[in-house]
């Protein structure tokens, strides 16, 4: 069985006091992760797009699919049909894969890491943040990296408000930063 799966089964109950469920079908899952990267330097550097295609392969395990300008903008030197980011939707068992890589072994290598913000949700249970240098993952080789690039991570919930996806993610073990008490004043 799947580690989120199995992380899914155990945490179930404990969603479905909280939140009053009636049916285990309510409790919210996560649907799929998306990981987007701009490549803001593939005007100037067109092994870039190259580069950052075997990366996100190297980190996800699927091929990327590059996004297109859809119009020129002279300013930004970008011209119609020229590829300025890529993204990677990742479900089943490559997202799986992916969030247990995620949360056991590249977000502990971020240096002075001290948890992900919990205002990051968007208002309909979804979560995004950023990754500054792909270097946290084990596959980049760090001598074959011309420069360091981040690239954002969303993670999709069938959660309906933030408060219930902000739950789950932390009951499947996602490091968010720690919740700070506010005592009141001394005036």
């Amino acid at each position: 069985m799947s580690y989120l799966k199995s992380k899914w089964i155990e945490i179930a109950p404990k969603l479905m006091d909280k939140f009053n469920y009636k049916n285990i079908m309510e409790v919210p899952k996560i649907e799929k992760i998306v990981i987007n990267r701009g490549i803001g330097d593939a005007t100037s550097d067109p092994k870039a797009v190259e580069k950052t295609g075997e990366e996100l392969k190297l980190i996800t395990g699927q091929k990327p699919l590059f996004i297109k300008a859809k119009k020129s903008i002279a300013s930004f030197k970008v011209r119609k049909g020229m590829v300025i980011g890529a993204k990677v939707t990742l479900r089943g068992k490559r997202m799986d894969e992916f969030f247990e890589k995620l949360i056991n072994v590249a977000l502990p290598r971020i240096r002075d890491f001290k948890g992900l913000s919990r205002k990051s949700f968007d208002g309909r249970g979804n979560y995004t943040f950023g990754i500054e240098e792909q270097l946290i993952f084990p596959e980049i080789e760090y001598d074959k990296v011309d420069k360091i690039r981040g690239f954002d991570v969303s993670i999709i919930t069938t959660a309906k408000t933030d408060e219930e996806a902000e739950s789950l993610l932390e009951l499947l073990g996602f490091p968010f930063e720690k919740k700070v008490v506010k005592k009141g004043s001394l005036s």
